[in-house]
């Protein structure tokens, strides 16, 4: 017999932890090699992660909601023969020493004092910021109230320390919005308002958000309060690219195995207008401006629980439509059955939203921190339209849809913002009909 390690696997280069949500497999069950054992999360995406061998799980060393660093031992599978040596508990060890052992972490244990629990909290506290928030004595509630200045609003070690040097009041560097008392002596601490209950008599029904909507939730609103949104709004005549995608889809789909769609030829039309207008793919980090190297494009996809997530395509300028569509499939395809890996999210650097899926004709979209762009597709529509011809002018029957452009006006002035998504519908346009696949 052998005792393995499973460890949480590195999930992207720039992911670091993951919580657990759910455990799949219980003491004492069976686990068969590649099999899930546990439902894991990141701020991004849901995963599974596996077993590498076959076994019995005989031990948990986290609970679910629990905080694990990428590399951490999570569980141990006692195996038949032996394993890798780097992922084996030695069983040379005595019982009477392991029971010994056990006995001193359990008295450890009781004589530690009971550190504030973060589990019932929305927001995303890193270990770091929670120790320290644990030995300064700063209280859940007070944590929540600081807006943090890192990646998507996060409280960042600084913003911590920069709210117990100010003793919790509201500084400069750190903003905390108390809740305006109607006494005329205020309290400077921040005060915690209590979500009023809700009365069930008249058939209303409380439904707790999932996590997923939690921190879409969270992202909006610090979005939000972060940019200030502007929108720039224009109509576009994608005529030429109905008539292309009727006469090839099928061809395209026996030739390729791939369904063929408008999403990658809009995103097609987006890569090479971020060329020309580099000034779009930047991002913006406290007073310094962040110019983008590569061109990665986020892909708005709705999932079939009605939440939303951003699967990245990389390099997106780099695609011809052949490769873009492989892709679109792929992510589209990966996030509808929730098997999207936590770095298939990560490194976007501007996003695209199709709101004209469910028959919308524009919007005005939130900006996916901490980018500075984000563009709306909104429905195709048959419209009659003034068409202007040598011989004068006539009225058609055209294919027309709306482009609405969100940008960051901190960063993107409206010369930059309109000019980026007048250029984006001059490639729509300008699509040629003839065009081989």
């Amino acid at each position: 017999m052998a005792r393995f390690e499973l460890k949480l696997p590195k999930m992207g280069e720039s992911v670091a932890e993951a919580t657990i949500t759910n455990w799949l497999k219980e003491v004492g069950d069976a686990i068969e090699a590649d099999e899930a054992v546990l439902e894991i999360a990141t701020d991004k995406v849901d995963s599974e992660v596996p077993s590498e061998v076959s076994g019995v799980l005989v031990e948990k060393l986290f609970g679910k909601d629990d905080l694990v660093q990428v590399g951490q031992t999570i569980a141990i599978i006692e195996t038949e023969g032996s394993v890798s040596s780097t992922s084996v508990v030695s069983e040379a060890v005595a019982p009477e020493v392991i029971a010994e052992v056990a006995k001193t972490v359990d008295t450890a244990k009781e004589s530690v004092a009971v550190p504030a629990d973060f589990s019932n909290s929305d927001k995303f506290f890193s270990p770091l910021v929670k120790n320290i928030a644990k030995e300064e004595g700063v209280s859940v509630e007070e944590l929540e109230l600081i807006s943090g200045t890192g990646k998507d609003g996060r409280v960042t070690k600084s913003d911590i320390l920069e709210y117990v040097k100010n003793n919790g009041n509201q500084s400069a560097g750190t903003s905390v919005k108390a809740v305006e008392s109607p006494t005329a002596n205020q309290d400077l601490a921040p005060v915690v308002q209590k979500a009023a209950s809700v009365s069930l008599s008249g058939g209303d029904e409380i439904v707790e958000m999932d996590r997923m909507r939690k921190l879409i939730a969270g992202y909006m609103v610090a979005s939000v309060q972060t940019s200030a949104h502007v929108q720039s709004f224009i109509e576009v005549d994608v005529t030429n690219i109905v008539k292309w995608r009727e006469k090839n889809k099928v061809a395209f789909e026996k030739r390729e195995g791939e369904k063929l769609t408008y999403t990658p030829i809009f995103m097609e039309a987006v890569a090479k207008a971020i060329k020309d207008y580099p000034g779009m793919n930047i991002s913006v980090d406290g007073d310094f401006i962040i110019k983008k190297k590569n061109i990665n494009l986020g892909m708005a996809a709705s999932l079939p629980n009605g939440n939303l997530i951003v699967p990245v395509i990389k390099n997106a300028d780099q695609l011809n439509l052949v490769g873009m569509a492989k892709a679109v499939n792929d992510l589209g395809g990966r996030a509808k059955a929730g098997k999207l890996k936590p770095d298939d999210t990560q490194g976007g650097t501007y996003t695209v939203t199709n709101v004209g899926t469910f028959g919308s004709v524009f919007g005005t979209p939130i900006l996916n921190q901490p980018q500075v762009g984000i563009l709306a597709l909104g429905a195709i529509r048959k419209v009659p339209a003034v068409i202007e011809t040598p011989e004068g002018d006539f009225i058609g029957i055209r294919q027309k849809m709306f482009l609405s452009h969100s940008y960051d006006h901190r960063v993107v002035d409206g010369a930059l913002g309109g000019s980026f998504v007048k250029r984006v519908a001059e490639y729509l346009e300008a699509f040629d009909v003839n065009r081989d696949l």
